[in-house]
């Protein structure tokens, strides 16, 4: 089939006057159901316009590099098939962070609130023999939150933090739940402290943005209620529990 491209292109380089984004149209012929997205795009780059910019590495949803807008919605562009948004697709970079060129974001910022959550195991007590050990039930109570590979997806499809790219940002909560509800970890209480400022978790709308936008399947949402729950009750400690078969929040 044929495929019509409407892609958002910005060059920084351009002459004075005409660095303005613009929206560029490209036509591509022979296009098969289960073509990805960056498959095309390389295409497009490849056949007839090299100067195209966009991020990519494993193109396999793990890296996260090639996070964008596909169709107004948060994609990464090696996990869409071409069938999956038909003969017309209109292509931007996320928002929310500032363009370098085309389809690349400078994520500088959206690292540095990474980096502000303490994204690392804190644990200063003596090492053992071994492992720390863990049990399965206490592993389950962050597992979802490890699957975060930091593509940005949730964090430039939130509202709040279109509006204030201060805030900390769903990706960076996700990040310190993982820590926050790890049994072994000892910095909890350094974490909730820095999510609990003015530009935390308390930015967080509850507009449910997030969920869908990761391309890992990470309840986001969820997660950020949990370390809010947390924040209340100054602890983290029995936040989640096991009930009905699964991992649930506790309210009581």
């Amino acid at each position: 089939m044929d495929m019509k491209f409407r892609i958002r292109r910005f060059n920084p380089e351009a002459e004075e006057g005409k660095r303005k984004p613009y929206w560029q149209e490209f036509t591509l012929t022979g296009v098969e159901e289960t073509d990805r997205i960056l498959e095309l795009l390389h295409r497009i780059k490849w056949e007839q316009d090299g100067t195209l910019t966009l991020r990519r590495a494993c193109a396999h949803g793990i890296c996260g590099s090639d996070a964008m807008r596909i169709n107004g919605v948060n994609k990464l562009a090696c996990k869409v098939l071409a069938k999956d948004v038909g003969e017309k697709v209109q292509i931007e970079p996320i928002l929310g962070l500032p363009v370098l060129k085309d389809l690349v974001v400078d994520m500088e910022p959206f690292f540095a609130h990474y980096k502000s959550v303490l994204p690392y195991f804190i644990n200063n007590s003596p090492e053992p023999e071994r492992e720390r050990l863990q049990t399965q039930h206490d592993r389950e109570l962050y597992d979802d939150t490890t699957k975060c590979i930091l593509c940005a997806c949730c964090t430039t499809s939130c509202p709040s933090y279109w509006a204030n790219g201060e805030y900390v940002g769903p990706a960076a909560i996700v990040q310190a739940h993982r820590f926050i509800f790890d049994t072994r970890d000892e910095g909890a209480q350094e974490r909730l402290d820095v999510l609990a400022d003015p530009n935390g978790v308390w930015r967080c709308r509850t507009i449910y943005n997030c969920t869908p936008a990761c391309p890992r399947g990470i309840q986001v949402t969820r997660a950020i209620g949990e370390v809010k729950l947390a924040i209340v009750r100054g602890s983290p400690e029995g936040v989640i529990t096991e009930g009905a078969g699964e991992i649930a929040v506790s309210n009581s």
